[in-house]
């Protein structure tokens, strides 16, 4: 009665110009600033563990995902024996194998 209805005006050019590409802009950068920023170093290291891994050799001395130190004794294909005492082995998945510490470390 008293109070007129009121209506939202278009703004100028704001919307009416804008291409898909342009409002999709914002998403397509933040994509590629993850990729480079968390994605592709995640690869490298992964990358450079498996290579780890696969080099493993007889006689290795390691350092397993628990922090357990030991050497290397036995291979196969998905699990190696490791030697953490003078008669103690345990049996350890390839990938557990977190470091491999220079010769001579463990005395």
């Amino acid at each position: 009665m008293f109070i007129t209805d009121a209506y939202a005006q278009a703004a100028e050019g704001a919307a009416q110009g804008a291409s898909p590409l342009m409002s999709m802009l914002p998403l397509i950068l933040m994509f590629v600033v993850l990729y480079f920023l968390l994605m592709r170093p995640q690869m490298k290291r992964q990358k450079e563990h498996r290579q780890m891994v696969e080099a493993l050799g007889k006689g290795d001395e390691v350092i397993a995902a628990g922090g357990i130190y030991g050497r290397v004794t036995k291979l196969s294909d998905s699990i190696i024996t490791i030697e953490i005492a003078d008669g103690v082995e345990i049996q350890v998945q390839r990938g557990a194998v977190a470091q491999v510490l220079p010769k001579g470390t463990i005395k």
